[in-house]
C-alpha cells in the first residue's frame, strides 16, 4: 500500500516540479531585456522571412505560455508578453515556435506523424480510462486490455512529440545565432528557457510510460488470478 501511495505522490510531484521550473525560468528571463531590443513578434517575423515563410502569420494568443504554431492556419501564436515585449525568454520562445513552422515547411517526418495522430489521440485519450475503470472494477480483463491499448496510443504520441520539440529548439538556436538576433552572452540564457520547456515534455512522457507499465502489471495480475 505504501508503495502505491509513494508512486502516486511521484506522479503528482514530478510534473509539478517540471512546470514550476519552467515558470520560474521563464519568469526570470522574461524580465531580462534582449540586446536586440526586438519583440517576440519581430523576432518571429525576421526568422520566418529569412526562411522564405512569408505566408506564415504572427498573431497574439491569450494566456501565459500559450505560445504555439498552428499548421492548419499557418500561424505562429505568441502569448501577450512574448508578442509585445523584448525579452530573452520571448526571443527564445518565439524562435522555438517558428522552428515548428520551418519543420512544417520542410515536411519534417515526426511533425507530420504527430499531426496525423492528433484525431486518434483525442478519441483514445478520452475513451481509454472508461474501459480501464470498467475492466478493473468489473474484473473484465478484455475491457482493461482495450483501455490499455487506447492509452498506449497516447504514450506513442508523447514519444513522437519529443523529437519534434527538441528539433524545433535546435532550429531556434541555429536561427537566432545565424541571424544575429542574440549575442554569445545570451545563448546560454536562451538555452535555459528552451531546456526548461523541453523538460516538461520529457517528464510527461516518463509519467505516461510509468502509468502504462502499472496498468500492464494490473492486467497481468488479473489474468493470473
Amino acid at each position: 500500500m505504501g508503495g502505491f501511495i509513494l508512486y502516486f505522490i511521484l506522479l503528482l510531484i514530478i510534473p509539478l516540479w517540471a512546470q514550476f521550473k519552467l515558470k520560474r525560468t521563464y519568469k526570470k528571463f522574461s524580465k531580462i531585456r534582449s540586446t536586440s531590443g526586438r519583440t517576440g513578434a519581430e523576432v518571429a517575423r525576421i526568422i520566418l522571412d529569412e526562411n522564405g515563410l512569408h505566408d506564415v502569420k504572427v498573431v497574439e494568443s491569450r494566456g501565459m505560455l500559450s505560445d504555439h504554431y498552428n499548421p492548419m492556419t499557418k500561424t505562429v501564436a505568441l502569448s501577450p508578453h512574448n508578442y509585445h515585449e523584448a525579452s530573452v525568454a520571448g526571443t527564445a520562445v518565439a524562435a522555438h515556435e517558428v522552428g515548428h513552422a520551418i519543420q512544417d515547411a520542410k515536411d519534417y517526418a515526426f511533425l507530420r506523424f504527430r499531426h496525423r495522430m492528433v484525431p486518434l489521440v483525442n478519441i483514445s485519450s478520452n475513451a481509454s480510462w472508461i474501459f480501464i475503470m470498467i475492466g478493473i472494477f468489473s474484473a473484465m480483463t478484455e475491457m482493461l486490455l482495450l483501455g490499455i491499448i487506447l492509452l498506449a496510443i497516447g504514450v506513442v504520441f508523447q514519444f513522437v512529440t519529443l523529437p519534434v520539440e527538441f528539433n524545433a529548439s535546435n532550429r531556434a538556436m541555429d536561427q537566432l545565432v545565424s541571424t544575429g538576433i542574440i549575442r554569445n552572452t545570451e545563448e546560454k540564457s536562451a538555452k535555459k528557457v528552451l531546456n526548461a520547456a523541453a523538460m516538461t515534455y520529457v517528464v510527461a512522457t516518463a509519467v505516461a510510460v510509468l502509468e502504462l507499465l502499472r496498468l500492464l502489471l494490473i492486467y497481468t495480475s488479473m489474468n493470473r488470478s
